[in-house]
């Protein structure tokens, strides 16, 4: 009988520093992989100095990353590969120089460029001598990575290699392995029992057997959202228009083409929906009639009036159905995003919607990354721009804030099954 260990199948990529404490790196990859992790090493120029590659490569079975742009990699974007290859990045340790940049936004070496193209968690565990560990600079700069998100681990107390005594030192091995396994299992447990149903890419409304009415919607935030939710252990049912992209792994995906098809598809989920959220593109129009065969070109006739009729308004009908379930909505604006934002959420009866303005070059639909202002009736919220996975796992943090403020977690409501 196989065993399964607490971090089996999950990958981290433990970034290391130069600091004294890098010597503890080689038992930490040891003991990660003791628990099943599968770990990666990316070290900077000062790290190599305190701990040498080849160590590290033997412990954790994989060459070492420490070039930014290395010939080996796939495109010479090994950065990239390695940013989307990890489900946490552990900076370990983290000195006073490599939290300064970071905070800066720097890429100018291996590690901190694989930061900022990440879409995963970064944890950072301090290490420094303790005066530097005090001093203001230091401490707003790690003040202000907590507020983007990342996850401050330590630093804890004790003797220094310098002979001080007092904050500074890296929490130990056992203290960070502990931290990486309870990081996951609250990770995987926020939706435990949650049904999220999810909506997701453009619709088509067809005018003839070979035409069709859509958008320029890709579904790639949609199919984020159910990637992630997925991975905090959720129930996700993705219910999702024409689009080419491929179904997240133990995502219940169910493929639709009009608006009308999404419609039933969306109200037949609800008896067992906690959260719905409204990603989809949906046509707010469809021709009246359908040709039944191709129409053509009339000789002589330079105009054509087409008839249109309007759709069902799914988020609305969700919102006011008698088993509502919590309900999120999109709003895809050109102009006044707040404004129109905020009158969907009142005339829909929506919990919150996450508005973006897709007249931004760069953001939105068809792009690979998004920003977001996410409106409930008393709070704003604002994601700042970046790719849509890491989107993704803000916005469903706010999700998870605001739908057990509302009291109506699935023990609760009786509409998990």
């Amino acid at each position: 009988m196989s065993v399964i260990y607490p971090l089996t199948g999950k990958k981290i990529l433990l970034g290391i520093s130069g600091g004294i404490a890098a010597y503890k790196c080689a038992e930490l990859t040891r003991r990660l992989k003791d628990q099943g992790a599968d770990v990666r090493i990316v070290m900077t120029s000062a790290a190599k100095e305190f701990i040498t590659p080849l160590t590290m490569q033997a412990v954790s079975g994989h060459a070492i990353a420490d070039d930014l742009l290395d010939p080996r990699a796939k495109s010479g974007m090994g950065h990239i590969e390695l940013a989307k290859w990890a489900d946490l990045v552990l900076l370990a340790p983290a000195t006073a120089n490599l939290i300064a940049r970071l905070r800066a936004g720097l890429a100018d070496e291996l590690l901190t460029t694989l930061c900022l193209a990440t879409p995963s968690p970064i944890a950072v565990s301090p290490a420094m001598n303790m005066e530097m560990y005090q001093a203001a600079a230091t401490q707003e700069n790690i003040s202000v990575l907590a507020q983007r998100g990342m996850l401050i681990w330590g630093p804890g107390k004790g003797p220094q290699a310098c002979g001080d005594i007092g904050p500074g030192r890296m929490l130990e091995t056992s203290e960070l392995v502990s931290n990486v396994v309870d990081f996951f299992n609250i990770q995987q447990s926020l939706f435990a029992n949650v049904n999220i149903t999810i909506t997701a890419g453009p619709t088509q409304e067809a005018l003839d057997p070979v035409r069709y009415i859509s958008n320029y919607s890709s579904g790639k935030m949609g199919f984020a959202l159910a990637e992630v939710a997925q991975k905090m252990g959720a129930n996700v049912s993705l219910i999702s228009g024409p689009v080419p992209l491929q179904t997240p792994a133990h995502v219940n995906r169910i493929n639709v083409k009009s608006a009308l098809e999404m419609h039933q598809a969306s109200l037949a989920k609800l008896a067992y929906c906690d959260i719905f959220i409204g990603c989809a593109a949906v046509a707010d129009y469809r021709p009246e009639a359908v040709a039944p065969q191709k129409m053509k070109k009339q000789q002589g006739i330079d105009n054509f009036t087409l008839k249109l009729v309007k759709n069902p308004d799914i988020i609305a009908h969700v919102a006011m159905d008698i088993n509502r379930p919590f309900c999120v909505g999109f709003a895809a604006e050109t102009e006044d995003v707040a404004g129109y934002a905020r009158d969907k959420l009142k005339r829909k009866n929506l919990d919150l919607i996450a508005a973006n303005n897709v007249a931004i070059v760069g953001q939105g639909f068809n792009s690979e990354q998004n920003a977001l202002t996410v409106f409930s009736a008393s709070d704003i919220f604002d994601i700042s721009l970046a790719d849509k996975k890491t989107v993704a796992y803000q916005l469903l943090e706010i999700i998870y804030q605001q739908y057990n403020l509302l009291d109506t977690c699935p023990q609760n409501n009786g509409s998990s099954q």
